[in-house]
């Protein structure tokens, strides 16, 4: 499976941005998607998951009640839609799967090769 992040860029403060995560390859099973992101300099940070279904989605404090996670499984795609960005939302971000209904963690199964999404103030 390989999974493809898309739809970064540069965007001013209070803007929104949509990311794309397909996965394509052999796909066999149902798959949990975590977006992941990092700042220059800093640790990864887990931005939030949605289960397999897309009926259940967490998100990290930093970014719940801006970011909404979704998912077209018809499409194998997941989206990552972002609003009223701040600039500590810079960084590169990066989707993963894994091979289960739903899944919190740092073991994904596969991983996309992130995405750049800066933010100026």
């Amino acid at each position: 499976v390989q999974l493809q992040a898309s739809g970064g860029g540069l965007v001013q403060a209070g803007e929104s941005l949509s990311l794309s995560c397909a996965a394509s390859g052999r796909i066999s099973s149902r798959f949990a998607v975590g977006w992941i992101r990092q700042a220059p300099g800093k640790e990864r940070e887990w931005v939030g998951s949605i289960n397999w279904s897309g009926d259940s989605a967490l998100y990290a404090d930093s970014v719940k009640g801006r970011f909404t996670i979704s998912r077209d499984n018809s499409k194998n795609t997941v989206y990552l839609h972002m609003d009223n960005l701040k600039p500590e939302d810079t960084a590169v971000y990066y989707c993963a799967a894994k091979n289960a209904g739903a899944y919190l963690g740092w073991n994904y199964d596969y991983w996309g090769q992130g995405t750049q999404v800066t933010v100026s103030s």
